[in-house]
Formats: C-alpha cells, structure tokens, sequence
C-alpha cells in the first residue's frame, strides 16, 4: 500500500521503522484524516485511490481516519468472500447484494466493486455528515458509484434504508476490524441480524486484529452464537508470510508484539434450525 509522497505522514514513516528494526507491526496505515492513500490491487488489478475520513470531534472515538490492517487485507484477498460461489449459485436475475459495515474510508467495499461489478454493494460507517462525505467521495472517485452506495448507518438502529426497492436484505455481510470494543458488541450482533438475508447461502465475514486481546473477540462469538449464528470459519491468518492456523482463544507465552502479525477470519451463517 503506497502514501502519495506529498502527503506522507510522519506516523506512517515511524511505523514503517518499527516494523523494519524491530518487526513490531503497526495495526494501522494512518491516524491522519484527509490524507491520499493508493492501493494496486494483487495479480494486475485495479488501482484504488482513497481520502482517509474525518470526523466530528464527537466521533473522533470511532478512530475513522485510519487504513486499519484488516481492510487492507480483505481488500487483497476478495476471494475468500467467495464471491463467484454466491453469483453462480443466484438462480434469479438480481443481483448479489452486498453490506459492509464500520467501513471508515470504503477500501474493501470499493475493492469488491471494482472486480465484481456484477455484486451490488452497499457500504456505510457511522451517521457523522464529514465521514459519509467522504466514503462517497472515494466511492465516486474510483468509478464505481454505478454499483457502490455510500450510506450512513448506526448499529442498533432501523437498516430498512440500507435495502434496495425491493426490501431484500443481503447475502454476504462484512466488517474489518470492527469486534475491538466490546461496549459495541450488542449492537453490532444487532445490526448483523437485521441485515443478513434469512436463506442457506447468505454468509457474515469477519476480519479483524487481536490488538485488544483474545477475550474481546472470544466474547463477541458468544453473542453472536446465543443471537442465532453458527461458525463456520475461525481461522487466523500470520499477515505478512499467508500462514493459517485454527482460532484459539488461549496462546500461550503470545505477547502484544506476536499478536500484531495475526488477524482472525470468521464466517457465521444461521443456524440450520432457523
């Protein structure tokens, strides 16, 4: 991920000379609002440009103005939403219909329009007027407004403006690195329940970091599971060498400096006897 080089922030450069002598990771690209931020996607893919949001001082706990590690990682691994999975199983001539939430700067949303114009995607962040300003600002600059509707969106709250005329809700859900707060979980399990569409194929991935602990995630697949969901994926993923290995709640001798190499990959659907 490249920082346009007349804007490069001073905690970037800090963070990239951590990781190069001491190999300690940073959890995010940038604190810094309004900064330019360009991606080339993997394998010849497009190239996304970004404005990193702003924020009402209100809101500034909401930490908007960061390119957060697990973004950038979903954003270079659309795959793994199995995405082809969900189009060629779509017996009817609507589209996929995808959410993401918590999305701050619209990387991933933006990712997804980009290769698969044929997944309708609806991407939003909290109702704060500069934010959403700018995630459809990003969504218009990278071209891809024709698929991508920028939206505001309070967890917790009514979703019904989020689906199209139709009223169908979505078949694929996703957030990056949204579970570091567990004050949020309620309403974020909420949220998922009301948007993901009732059927067998409709799926919730989650990306995120460990950087507030173990437990805080273990807590939030507990909510999620008394709230109707099973898991189907809980792997972690080493960022950097591609390395998986099973979720654990409980590492041994992993210290906060390990724990920034990993991210954790959840896929919840419904039940079966829901």
């Amino acid at each position: 991920m490249a920082l346009a080089p007349h804007n490069e922030d001073p905690e970037d450069i800090l963070s990239s000379a951590l990781e190069a002598l001491w190999d300690y990771r940073p959890i995010t690209f940038s604190s810094g609002a309004n900064s330019i931020f360009t991606i080339s996607l993997p394998d010849d893919g497009p190239t996304i440009t970004l404005k990193t949001p702003d924020t009402a001082a209100a809101n500034w706990a909401l930490h908007a103005s960061s390119i957060w590690i697990a973004s950038r990682f979903l954003a270079e691994h659309i795959d793994y939403l199995g995405l082809h999975e969900h189009i060629a199983s779509n017996s009817t001539n609507r589209r996929v219909k995808m959410l993401e939430l918590g999305a701050s700067a619209g990387l991933p949303s933006i990712a997804v329009a980009k290769t698969h114009p044929e997944v309708s995607v609806v991407v939003t962040d909290y109702p704060d007027d500069a934010l959403i300003a700018t995630l459809a600002e990003n969504v218009a600059r990278n071209g891809v407004s024709g698929t991508c509707r920028a939206l505001p969106f309070g967890w917790g709250t009514d979703p019904s403006e989020l689906f199209a005329s139709d009223g169908e809700k979505f078949d694929i859900v996703v957030a990056a690195d949204t579970l570091w707060n567990s004050e949020f979980h309620g309403i974020f399990v909420e949220s998922l329940h009301a948007t993901l569409k009732r059927a067998a194929q409709s799926r919730i991935h989650l990306f995120a970091g460990l950087h507030t602990g173990r437990y805080t995630i273990a807590a939030f697949l507990k909510a999620s599971i008394a709230a109707g969901f099973a898991v189907e994926e809980s792997t972690e993923i080493e960022v950097n060498a591609g390395l998986r290995r099973p979720w654990c709640v409980e590492r041994e001798g992993e210290d906060e400096k390990e724990r920034r190499k990993w991210l954790v990959w959840f896929i919840l659907r419904w039940k079966e006897d829901i």
